[in-house]
């Protein structure tokens, strides 16, 4: 068996279980799951790691105690069962990790808390205080108030944020699958592992695409989530969370499930909250020589680089920078809102005053606030 030995340094982890794992059929919790989470973290705890949980459950614990037979499908009725079933689920992992002599702190995050940069700093405040306060943050996302158009998505997006947030070394996507499939294992008998690959492998988009359980919740969320930590230059495993000691396998280097290779320096912190960023507001469409300026030399992008632009963005939004494929190679917090960039595009920043009839930013994204993808 060989050995990851990047990973044997990672100190910091990030550890998520999805609820495919830790319910039965998405409906009665599974407290030997929780229990063994609670054992295995307190050993990396002895071992002089630090560690976050990221952990879905709280509608299955709350659709047990209404007694209901079947999770229900209309949003207001799963926020009301996760509102329920969050004390049931805080007080399972609140009596488990006491077992193990070790204290943990309920940290419930909203899409909000992510995109206002002032509350994405509180929180990278309050789970870095925790984690020095040798504390066990357990993080979920606020299901009782959270909508759908704007939720992160089974929790591992959450997960990587949070990895972000924290500065984490490696991220752990406890599943029910071995890892990351060559094929979808359903379909194809010559399905194999992926054991090992560069997170921003093209191949991987075509493997995890939708549908099925490649879906939300799936390999393709998990993908998304794995490229979103690297900005913060965290490794990714993704392993079936069911096999024995499977934490402390992955933190001892050993090969199981696949490992999702950064291979990047950490972002800054406000690039990482960039990239975190999920709601892009436009898009806008850079001829070749804008793109081999952003990813060359990380200039910032002028109007003179930009063909074309859609979405009702305004002023600071987020969008999206594209090739002429629709390929996404950058995104940015833009500095005029449509009808301004509309007018410049295509234009050097010495027109833009004559054109717009007033001063402005020569740049349409400057690159503090623009992420390279």
């Amino acid at each position: 068996m060989s050995v990851r030995t990047k990973l044997l340094s990672a100190k910091r982890w990030v550890v998520k279980v999805g609820s495919s794992l830790l319910t039965d059929n998405g409906v009665a919790v599974n407290y030997n799951v929780i229990n063994s989470l609670a054992s295995q973290l307190a050993m990396e705890k002895s071992k002089g790691r630090e560690v976050v949980l990221v952990s879905s459950g709280a509608v299955a614990a709350g659709v047990v105690k209404l007694g209901w037979e079947n999770r229900p499908s209309a949003l207001h009725e799963l926020q009301a069962a996760a509102a329920v079933g969050q004390s049931d689920l805080i007080r399972a992992y609140e009596e488990a990790f006491s077992e193990e002599g070790l204290n943990i702190a309920q940290v419930l995050l909203g899409h909000d808390d992510i995109t206002a940069r002032d509350r994405y700093l509180n929180a990278r405040s309050t789970l870095n205080t925790l984690l020095k306060l040798e504390v066990i943050p357990l993080v979920n996302e606020n299901d009782t108030v959270i909508t759908d158009e704007i939720r992160f998505g089974d929790n591992d997006i959450l997960a990587a944020l949070v990895a972000n947030l924290v500065d984490a070394d490696g991220l752990l996507l406890l599943t029910d699958q071995e890892g990351l499939m060559s094929e979808d294992p359903r379909y194809s008998t010559e399905a194999s592992l992926i054991q090992e690959s560069d997170v921003f492998s093209s191949n991987l988009d075509e493997i995890a695409k939708d549908g099925g359980g490649f879906g939300r919740g799936g390999m393709k969320s998990k993908l998304s989530a794995a490229r979103i930590a690297s900005k913060s230059g965290t490794e990714t495993i993704i392993v079936d969370g069911r096999k024995k000691n499977i934490i402390s396998e992955i933190t001892a280097g050993n090969d199981f499930g696949t490992w999702l290779s950064s291979g990047r320096k950490p972002e800054s912190a406000r690039k990482q909250w960039l990239a975190s960023m999920v709601q892009i507001r436009g898009q806008l469409t850079l001829d070749t020589g804008a793109i081999k300026v952003l990813l060359g030399s990380g200039r910032s992008l002028l109007p003179i680089g930009v063909i074309g632009l859609s979405g009702e963005f305004g002023r600071g939004d987020l969008v999206s920078c594209i090739d002429k494929n629709g390929a996404e190679v950058a995104r940015g917090l833009v500095n005029y809102d449509y009808s301004e960039a509309k007018r410049i595009i295509g234009l050097p920043s010495s027109e833009i005053h004559i054109t717009l009839g007033y001063g402005g930013e020569n740049e349409l994204i400057h690159r503090d606030n623009l992420i390279i993808l």
